[in-house]
């Protein structure tokens, strides 16, 4: 009884609003998050409520992924799907980050270009495909075209929030102290958005991911999505869940990079 409630004042102690976590109970809890789905999904295959075809096991997956790593040539599908992903945020990054400071910081530049942005964000990347498959042709630029369009808007949008939450009296001081306006905008607003402009870049290297499928859908021979694409033409479930988790895998690596990036940059704000 009295371990019982121990174990129910230390559980409701954690259950505080923005309360800390001490490491060990983080990542037991993490470990938590990601192996409770994992043992449903074991149990659901292994029920026979589904069919393999549909519901393959994780031991299945798992087998698949060993056979495209030995003969299909994964770490080839894999190469080229992030070098796509990171060319198209790259060049989303190079003109989305000074666009979006410029509407952030000029009212005119607002005025011109949040609407427009606004207006085209909600485009469905996949409509583009025809025009891309035009203009550009089927080659690689197509694919980083496509992320291209999926990321770019909304990371214009995201830095221009990040430079418009920098505090006005930031601003009002560098003016007191004679800044010019190229001062102001270098050594004050994009000094203070950093932080928040890392944390949009993170956010956004997620989204470009989730287009890789469909920038794969032109006329691609290889890469992930593709095999994805492949596989459901050939009921190849194994194979869709084994691409599927691949990209989760991958994505989480390159957040967490992100994330230790930010604390290192930036360890002030983590702090206690």
């Amino acid at each position: 009884m009295k371990l019982g409630r121990q174990f129910f004042a230390s559980w409701r102690a954690i259950w505080v609003i923005r309360g800390e976590l001490s490491r060990k109970t983080y990542w037991m809890l993490a470990l938590a998050g990601l192996l409770l789905p994992i043992a449903a999904w074991w149990w659901l295959a292994g029920s026979g409520l589904m069919d393999k075809v549909f519901m393959p096991s994780p031991s299945d997956v798992l087998a698949r992924v060993f056979t495209w790593f030995k003969d299909e040539s994964l770490m080839s599908d894999v190469w080229i799907s992030t070098y796509r992903v990171f060319a198209g945020f790259a060049l989303s990054a190079v003109f989305a980050i000074p666009l979006g400071v410029m509407i952030g910081t000029y009212q005119p530049m607002k005025a011109m270009f949040e609407p427009l942005t606004d207006f085209i964000r909600y485009m469905p990347a996949v409509a583009f495909i025809p025009l891309v498959m035009l203009w550009v042709g089927i080659e690689e630029g197509s694919k980083v075209a496509i992320i291209f369009i999926g990321t770019f808007f909304q990371m214009v949008l995201m830095v221009a929030e990040d430079v418009r939450r920098v505090p006005i009296n930031q601003i009002e001081a560098a003016y007191t102290m004679g800044a010019t306006r190229g001062e102001i905008v270098s050594r004050v607003i994009i000094s203070s958005a950093k932080p928040a402009l890392l944390d949009t870049l993170r956010v956004t290297m997620g989204w470009a991911w989730t287009y890789l499928v469909v920038a794969e859908l032109v006329a691609a021979n290889s890469g992930l999505g593709y095999s994805i694409l492949r596989a459901q033409r050939f009921m190849q479930t194994d194979k869709i869940f084994a691409g599927i988790i691949l990209i989760g895998l991958i994505g989480l690596a390159i957040d967490q990079l992100f994330r230790l990036f930010h604390r290192k940059s930036f360890p002030w704000l983590y702090l206690k």
